[in-house]
Formats: C-alpha cells, sequence, structure tokens
C-alpha cells in the first residue's frame, strides 16, 4: 500500500481515483484499495475495503465511514444513518453522493458526499440541512476495521493508547463544550446505550488504529469546527472501531451546514507522518 501520497495533485498529474455504478452499489479499485460503497444498495459506507497488495478486506460488519446515531441532547433520530431509507448518485467527477429525505423520525435532509483525494485518502462530506430548529445537533460517523488492534487519539500529550484500564468506550473531547456534549445524555438512548470513559482533550480531531503486524494505519481526521469528539473502544476489543462526533451545533430551520472528514489506509506511518497527513488535509480547499 502506498505510503505518504500527497493529497494535493500537482498540475498535470493523474487525476484521483473515481467510483463506478455498478446496479445500486459502486464500485472503486484505486490500485491501493478495491470494493464496493453502497454494498447491495445501503449505506453502509465502504463494504469491502480490500488492500490490493495482500488480497485482505480492511473493513468489517457495517463498513468504513458510514453514518450511525444521529443525536441531540433529548432525541436519537432513528437507529442508525444505515437503516434510513436514501438514494445515491454518481457524480460526473467520479463522486458519489448519497441523499436521506426528511420524514416523520428525521427533521432534516442530510447528503454524504464520498470522492477519493489520493488512492488511499477518502474524503466524505456529510451535510445537514434543518427542518426545524435543532440543538447541538451531532452526526456519529462510524468506521470497523478487520484486525488494527491497536487504537489511538491524538492529544495533547501526543498520541495516547486507548488502554483497557481506562475504560471499554472512551472518548477523547476537543474540548470543555465538547465534553459537555458526550454526557448531556445522548448516549442514555436505545438501543445500545453506551457509557464513554472521558480522557484527555485532544490536540485535534485525529484518530488512529494500527495493525502492527501487517504494518497497517488507518486514520480518521477532520477539521476542529467540524469535529466535537474522537471516540473508540479500548484497543484488542472486538469492534476494532473508530468514530467521529461531527457537528455538535445549533441548527436554525431551514439552515445547512456541512462537515468534512477523511480516512486514511496506509503502510508504515509513523506518528510523524501522520501529522503531516493532518496538516495537508487541513490546507486543503474544499472541491
Amino acid at each position: 500500500m502506498a505510503v505518504g501520497i500527497c493529497f494535493c495533485l500537482a498540475a498535470g498529474a493523474a487525476e484521483p481515483p473515481s467510483f463506478t455504478a455498478e446496479g445500486t452499489a459502486f464500485r472503486f479499485d484505486t490500485g491501493v484499495l478495491r470494493g464496493l460503497l453502497r454494498g447491495e444498495g445501503k449505506a453502509r459506507g465502504l463494504q469491502p475495503a480490500v488492500d490490493c497488495a495482500s488480497g485482505t478486506n480492511l473493513a468489517r460488519s457495517v463498513g468504513l465511514f458510514s453514518h450511525y446515531r444521529l443525536l441531540d441532547a433529548s432525541t436519537r433520530y432513528g437507529v442508525a444513518g444505515w437503516e434510513w431509507a436514501s438514494m445515491a448518485e454518481r457524480r460526473a467527477d467520479g463522486s458519489v453522493v448519497s441523499r436521506w429525505a426528511s420524514d416523520a423520525i428525521h427533521p432534516f435532509d442530510m447528503a454524504a458526499t464520498y470522492r477519493w483525494a489520493a488512492p488511499n485518502a477518502l474524503d466524505v462530506t456529510t451535510t445537514i440541512t434543518a427542518k426545524k430548529d435543532l440543538h447541538n445537533f451531532e452526526v456519529f460517523l462510524a468506521s470497523y476495521l478487520e484486525g488494527f488492534a491497536a487504537a489511538f487519539a491524538y492529544t495533547k500529550q501526543g498520541f495516547l493508547e486507548a488502554k483497557k484500564a481506562d475504560g471499554v468506550w472512551q472518548a477523547f473531547p476537543r474540548d470543555a463544550a465538547g465534553e459537555k456534549l458526550i454526557v448531556d445524555g445522548r448516549w442514555k438512548h436505545p438501543p445500545n446505550p453506551v457509557d464513554w470513559a472521558l480522557r484527555p482533550a485532544l490536540a485535534a480531531p485525529l484518530g488512529m488504529r494500527r495493525d502492527v503486524q501487517r504494518g497497517l494505519t488507518a486514520l480518521v481526521m477532520a477539521a476542529p469546527q467540524d469535529c466535537f469528539a474522537v471516540l473508540m473502544p479500548f484497543s484488542e476489543e472486538s469492534h476494532r472501531s473508530l468514530y467521529l462526533s461531527l457537528f455538535g451545533r445549533d441548527f436554525k430551520a431551514g439552515e445547512s451546514a456541512s462537515a468534512r472528514a477523511r480516512l486514511v489506509l496506509g503502510r508504515d506511518i509513523s506518528d510523524a507522518k501522520a501529522l503531516q497527513l493532518y496538516e495537508a488535509f487541513l490546507k486543503e480547499k474544499q472541491p
């Protein structure tokens, strides 16, 4: 798998990879990763996502970069984004847009645009358009990996491992305001309520899982204004997941806002390289 790919393609460089419509799904083969987006027409992110070098699937359960819980302090809007009916289309630039229309359960429209920034880097831009006032609204973006036992968040102490002694489910807030959102009651709503163990504050919204045996690293990242927490179970816990809590803000009826996140999968990415990749992400202009 390629290492150190520059995410800002130089003039004259090859175009980034694209998706190809295949029935109700969208196939990709970047030369580094191959698989499906919205397999069986379901909004479950990338599943499978096969490492071309080894032929192994790096995604499990409901995939990579799927929209899970939709929350505020008083309400959980449905069970998960992947259970809310949606439609999708491929755009001329090779990206894919999934769309969810407001209904009796969801007082907002949601759209998610998936595009490859590089052969091992996928962006998703999530857009919410409120149909009523929403208070401290959150989109919980989930990734479930195959392998990748060791879990870390980038805190003010550096990359800090989520060890079992510190709790099963661990939340690293952006700041004091983010911490208040995590514990305001939103995670008490069934099904599967979660009691998050609060960990040190983030230096930036950047999470990591490492697969030491295969030399693989998975990164999830977002801009600080778009993400108020990075969350994960402890290293070795069976979910092997990473989560981003997006938005965490009020919406007025009729208001729209977007949050961009990136997933990177690569070999031999050091902590220093992970930070370089994050800094490059922040510097990019959004399409």
